[in-house]
C-alpha cells in the first residue's frame, strides 16, 4: 500500500545485522573487488578493524530502505548521502528517515526525507531522497 506521507512523519526503523558474507556478497555484485571488502587480514594491515561494507552497497540499502517504505509503485528519484564510519560484519545497520516536505508534481507526489543509516559506532551514512508516489 503506498503510504500518504505528512511533513514530520517518522518512517519505520530498518535493522540489519551485518555480516561477513552480506559485506562480501555486496562487494561481489558490485564487482568491488577491493581487498577491504572481502579479505579481513588486508583490510587489518591498512589500518581497519575488520572488512567492511563499500559504497556501492550503502547506496543499494538506501534504496531499498526508501521502495521498501514506498511501496511498489514508488521510485527513489534522487538519493545523495555522506558517508561517515564504517559498518563491519556483527554490527547492526540501522535505517531510519523522516519527511522533510510532499510536493505534488502532476500525477505524483515528491516525498522529501532526511535518511540516516547508523551503526554502534555512530552514523554510517546520512543524506536525502527525493521519492515519488503516486498522486
Amino acid at each position: 500500500m503506498t503510504p500518504t506521507p505528512k511533513v514530520g512523519d517518522e518512517l519505520p526503523e530498518l535493522a540489519l545485522e551485518m555480516t561477513a558474507t552480506r559485506i562480501v556478497a555486496g562487494a561481489i555484485a558490485t564487482r568491488d573487488f577491493m581487498p577491504v571488502h572481502h579479505d579481513r587480514d588486508y583490510a587489518q594491515q591498512q589500518g581497519a578493524a575488520d572488512i567492511f561494507m563499500n559504497i556501492l552497497s550503502t547506496n543499494a540499502y538506501c534504496g531499498r530502505y526508501l521502495s521498501d517504505w514506498g511501496g511498489p509503485d514508488s521510485l527513489v528519484r534522487s538519493l545523495s548521502i555522506r558517508l561517515g564510519v564504517p559498518v563491519h560484519p556483527g554490527s547492526t545497520l540501522r535505517f531510519t528517515g523522516r519527511v522533510t516536505d510532499v510536493e505534488p508534481s502532476g500525477d505524483e507526489q515528491l516525498v522529501h526525507i532526511d535518511l540516516r543509516a547508523a551503526n554502534e559506532m555512530g552514523d554510517h551514512a546520512t543524506g536525502t531522497a527525493i521519492v515519488a508516489l503516486p498522486a
